[in-house]
């Protein structure tokens, strides 16, 4: 009975900007059928969703730097657990993909608004919440992206070293 060889090689592969690009793009074009069949059925855009993925983007954002300190250990960073630093890459993998997620429904929403504002005067008025959840979104993938590549080992000097 032969069983799989295990490799040391990591399996939790980094984000690949691809895939962020397609599933944003799947998304763009989600929102855009969604907002021009139901647009007349749903209440005005709020600007909470947009203020929510901000702040998470924040917290992402710091919690990238003050991983990558205690990572590095630079002076006065507490040290670090391992299991933190495999949780917070999770949350940045998961983080990345629904930022893309909601960029494009947010892009294929404002693409539709901008189109119709000449005739709707609901969607004039719609364009600046969606603008923000767009802004936001946009800065939860680069938070989450930060925050993964932050939670990355750094290589030991004596992975350099090229055997004689």
């Amino acid at each position: 009975m032969n069983q799989p060889q295990r490799t040391s090689e990591p399996r939790l592969r980094p984000t690949d900007p691809w895939t962020l690009i397609v599933v944003g793009l799947a998304a763009v074009a989600l929102g855009w059928v969604l907002v021009s069949h139901y647009y007349g059925d749903i209440p005005q855009i709020p600007w909470l969703p947009a203020f929510t993925v901000f702040a998470i983007a924040i917290g992402e954002a710091v919690l990238a730097r003050t991983t990558k300190a205690r990572i590095d250990r630079r002076p006065g960073a507490a040290r670090v657990e391992p299991l933190a630093v495999a949780r917070y890459a999770v949350l940045a993998k998961a983080s990345s993909l629904a930022g893309s997620i909601f960029a494009g429904f947010y892009v294929g929403l404002l693409v539709w608004l901008l189109a119709q504002r000449g005739r709707l005067t609901a969607a004039s008025s719609d364009i600046a919440p969606t603008a923000a959840g767009v802004v936001a979104a946009l800065a939860l993938v680069v938070a989450a992206l930060w925050l993964e590549r932050a939670c990355r080992v750094p290589k030991r000097p004596e992975d350099d070293e090229k055997p004689d």
